[in-house]
């Protein structure tokens, strides 16, 4: 008969522990709500009986009971238009079954499941060869006579070596020529 006790909240008899906790938190949620709630406006209460709704706030038979309460405030209302107050979305069947199809709670973001589509490895592939071919051409540039960005300096100083040595090559022609001269005069 203790056992019982611990389940029983708000004359509701539940299955497990877990259940009637949830209860007792919806209780506590009820309390709240009553010592906060303005009777006096009910577009605010309308305005908290939609959320309560739509994020799934009260989900035990204790919760439910509440907002029934609040709908029948609401369509005693003559301020409030009976179409704007909605229906309570209940969703448990009565069978057992919970349907998660309906749920309007917005769903929790899960990491995206990593799943390796053929396009990878083709991107994969084409990316090396990429880089095989960005490598190919540096190598054929540092390597190439004409001058580029890459090898100016070494085509340049090259360039000057070889006039250097045409011109002392010349100046030994010439001194050759000179010697020659002066000596068969």
């Amino acid at each position: 008969m203790a056992e019982n006790q611990e389940r029983s909240v708000g004359g509701y008899l539940f299955f497990t522990e877990k259940d009637a906790q949830l209860a007792r938190a919806e209780e506590k949620k009820i309390e709240y709500l009553e010592a906060r709630i303005d009777y006096s406006r009910p577009e605010s209460i309308l305005h908290v009986y939609e959320k309560a709704i739509h994020e799934r706030i009260f989900k035990t038979p204790v919760g439910l009971e509440y907002l029934k309460q609040l709908r029948t405030f609401l369509l005693e209302q003559e301020e409030i238009d009976p179409s704007r107050v909605m229906d309570i979305t209940l969703y448990s069947t009565f069978d057992g079954e919970i349907r998660e199809q309906s749920n309007p709670v917005k769903p929790k973001v899960q990491p995206p499941k990593k799943k390796e589509h053929p396009y990878f490895t083709v991107s994969v592939i084409l990316n090396i060869l990429l880089v095989l071919a960005i490598c190919a051409m540096f190598s054929i540039s540092l390597n190439s006579d004409n001058p580029n960005i890459l090898n100016y300096e070494k085509n340049i100083k090259n360039q000057y070596a070889a006039w250097e040595q045409e011109l002392t090559e010349r100046e030994q022609a010439v001194r050759e020529k000179e010697k020659e001269l002066f000596f068969t005069e």
